[in-house]
């Protein structure tokens, strides 16, 4: 017998929307998935607070995500904010706004509870790997590193790096100076390091995964994609060389041509180079040669768990 459920995953940059039928193995079956960028978290890393911008923009698509579950009949609804409605200092104005439209709170989960949620969501649909494998979750604000072997955690940490905080903080120009650029990866590499020495401290994981719009979008643009194609892109396997000449372009063009990209979202091409510089430079402090890309994760970890 199957129940219907919904997730929604509301991150610094993107909003996203989950509705499957979860059968009896447990698997989901999906009815709905959409993602649209509001970026929450625009300017939080500098101001400290969510903007009225932002939360209006917020507002209007999970006003639209609230139809479109009472129209299909969700029988159980889970939503959850990550960064930066953690960091802001008037989040209450984001949990307000969420209960009123809604009908009920957002959890406003740790980093560590994030981390967990996207390795659920992950795991459930790759591939039998004997060995242990460690998942990046490279969100807006901050990216989780999660060790596990199998469907069990061993070890995890959210730390704040993200495509959004690394732009805000670093690349400002178009295209970006080398400095600019020069900054972003002394900042990821710090992070990543310390965020290595938590998550698989003796490198045992042999089995690098990658998941959310950063790693996708690079992946789409790796296999020469006309179009997004998330079951083209699911099960990707990329060398850090083709990370990294996908980041070295992207950050050699200005942003007129990263949004003539064809598998470019308009939502995400202010971003990305920031986010290639964090994808790419988590690979080569983790020494692992090869990433599998996953279109499955937090989002389905929170309708799995709803």
């Amino acid at each position: 017998m199957t129940r219907r459920v919904a997730g929604i995953d509301c991150g610094t940059n993107s909003i996203r929307l989950l509705i499957a039928d979860l059968d009896e193995a447990g698997r989901l079956h999906d009815v709905v998935r959409r993602m649209e960028v509001v970026r929450l978290g625009e300017g939080v890393d500098r101001t400290g607070r969510l903007s009225e911008a932002a939360l209006e923009r917020t507002r209007a698509a999970l006003a639209d995500y609230t139809a479109q579950i009472r129209e299909h009949g969700a029988e159980a609804v889970r939503m959850v904010a990550t960064s930066a409605s953690r960091d802001a200092a008037n989040a209450a104005d984001f949990t307000a706004m969420v209960a009123s439209v809604l009908g009920r709170e957002p959890e406003v989960i740790t980093g560590d509870e994030e981390a967990r949620l996207s390795f659920t969501g992950a795991v459930a649909t790759l591939p039998a790997h004997e060995g242990q494998r460690l998942l990046l979750d490279i969100g807006g604000g901050s990216t989780e590193f999660v060790r596990g072997d199998g469907a069990e955690v061993l070890a995890a940490i959210s730390v704040d790096v993200g495509c959004v905080r690394m732009t805000e903080r670093h690349l400002h120009s178009d295209p970006p100076l080398e400095s600019e650029l020069d900054a972003a990866v002394a900042d990821v590499t710090a992070v990543a390091d310390k965020a290595l020495a938590v998550a698989d401290a003796d490198r045992q994981a042999t089995e690098l995964v990658a998941v959310a719009g950063t790693a996708t979008t690079i992946a789409a643009i790796a296999l020469g994609l006309k179009a997004y194609d998330a079951e083209a892109i699911d099960g990707t396997r990329l060398t850090y060389a083709q990370v990294a000449a996908v980041a070295a372009d992207l950050a050699a063009a200005g942003h007129a041509e990263r949004l003539a990209i064809p598998v470019m979202h308009p939502g995400r091409a202010d971003v990305i180079v920031g986010g290639a510089v964090v994808l790419r430079t988590i690979m080569e402090r983790s020494g692992i040669d090869e990433v599998l890309i996953s279109e499955h994760d937090i989002l389905d970890g929170i309708a799995l768990s709803a």
